[in-house]
């Protein structure tokens, strides 16, 4: 982890203190520096600090297009800019911010929305081609190919992408912002890297998550495989996967099991903090689901439309697992 993803770590920690300090203050003026005339409009205090660090006119920000502003909360104060504008407030500095960035910052409603105010200047990813700005509520993040824009990664799915790896991790980049899925009854967002997807779900014990849990999917099928769906309950260390055969993937995994799992686990990536001991168990339930899935009607499976592996229960060992007599008591579901 770097410093600055560790940066990114303990602002998210802070965010609910941050914002109910922040929430009580009224800014009057920006601290002491006295004010310029640039271009014919005043620019003062910390706001000019850091346009004179950036280089002033030189910057990417150019000419100051206003006077020194009070934003409509009360809370800070800002300058417009030829190239962007900077935002200051006394808990969180002053801090510029343009591009698809800001566009995107401005969408949401501007600091009065859930991401509040820029809390660092606009940020160089590892790769060198992305970058990304940290808010009070979250992070946006954009990569001229990958990002498809820029986007906020923020709560629950922004915790579970930095566990593995933010952009340089198994997922890549946010390609969209937050969206509802109405099947799951979850959040969701959609990442670079395979085209997976990231989920939080209040659960709703209809589809997926019976409790709170966030997880991911991956639906860029394989012969034998449609999707990959992993469900994390949130505050425990369980973990249930769901793969979701094609056709050809319940005929053909019965004799080929070791084919079938790798093929499952190449559309989505394997879940962190798996023991071996739970590996064991997963693979069991899985090859056992393979063994004894048996079409009822055209269409319709015994194991229903997915094989359901839970990492919490006990390994058996293959012979247990797929016994076709041991089978008849614990369908594929033992303690």
């Amino acid at each position: 982890m770097t410093l600055q993803h560790r940066a990114i770590a303990l602002i998210k920690g802070a965010a609910l203190t941050l914002t109910a300090t922040l929430a009580s203050l009224t800014v009057q003026v920006t601290p002491a520096a006295a004010n310029e005339t640039i271009c014919g409009h005043q620019v003062g205090g910390a706001i000019l600090s850091k346009y004179q660090e950036m280089r002033g006119q030189n910057s990417p920000l150019g000419c100051p297009t206003s006077d020194e502003l009070t934003t409509p909360n009360g809370r800070g104060k800002y300058n417009t800019f030829d190239g962007g504008s900077i935002y200051w407030t006394a808990a969180t500095g002053a801090h510029p911010i343009w591009g698809a960035i800001r566009d995107k910052w401005g969408s949401l409603g501007w600091e009065n929305g859930k991401l509040g105010f820029p809390v660092s200047d606009e940020l160089s990813n590892p790769d060198g081609q992305g970058r990304r700005q940290q808010f009070e509520g979250g992070t946006v993040y954009w990569h001229p190919t990958l990002s498809n824009g820029a986007h906020p990664v923020w709560g629950k799915i922004g915790e579970l992408w930095g566990q593995y790896g933010w952009e340089i991790g198994a997922f890549g980049y946010p390609m969209s912002d937050e969206g509802w899925d109405e099947a799951y009854k979850s959040i969701y967002q959609k990442f670079s890297s395979n085209n997976l997807t990231l989920f939080w779900s209040a659960g709703n014990g209809a589809h997926g998550c019976e409790g709170e849990c966030v997880g991911y999917s991956g639906t860029t099928g394989t012969d034998w495989f449609k999707e990959t769906r992993v469900e994390i309950p949130v505050g425990t260390s369980k973990v249930v996967v769901r793969g979701f055969p094609t056709k050809k993937g319940f005929m053909d995994a019965r004799t080929d099991f070791q084919g079938a799992w790798n093929q499952m686990w190449s559309l989505a990536p394997y879940p962190n903090g798996v023991s071996d001991t739970q590996h064991r168990s997963l693979y069991e339930q899985f090859a056992c689901h393979a063994k004894f899935a048996d079409q009822i009607l055209p269409g319709q499976w015994n194991t229903g439309v997915s094989f359901d592996l839970e990492s919490w229960r006990s390994d058996v060992g293959m012979d247990y697992a797929l016994s076709p007599i041991y089978v008849i008591k614990h369908q594929c579901n033992w303690d």
